[in-house]
């Protein structure tokens, strides 16, 4: 029935956070964010994955494309931060995926 379906903007807000942790990178980049709880700079981010700085830098756009990851201007730099608030809703999403009730609604990422 398709009043059983999760509804279609839902599906592709989840389906794009999916595809964002869709690489082995991006998974080290939020989980390293997300553990320092800190905004960090660029350099910081690739001293600690050790790819160069265009790759990360790449990564980051895709993770701050979907929110995973928030950028804040210091000075002429950027510095990035995880953002709590999806990645706390990220656990729902694949909990609604896979059938389960989401403990946190998505209108709250």
């Amino acid at each position: 029935m398709v009043g059983d379906l999760l509804d279609r903007a839902t599906a592709q807000t989840y389906a794009s956070w999916f595809r964002a942790l869709a690489d082995p990178t991006r998974v080290q980049i939020v989980e390293y964010l997300a553990r320092h709880a800190r905004p960090m700079s660029v350099g910081e981010v690739v001293a600690a994955v050790g790819l160069a700085q265009s790759t990360v830098s790449q990564h980051l756009k895709i993770l701050t494309e979907v929110r995973f990851v928030l950028v804040e201007p210091v000075g002429t730099a950027r510095h990035y931060r995880i953002n709590d608030a999806c990645v706390g809703c990220f656990p729902s999403a694949a909990d609604v995926v896979m059938g389960r009730p989401a403990p946190n609604p998505i209108g709250a990422c």
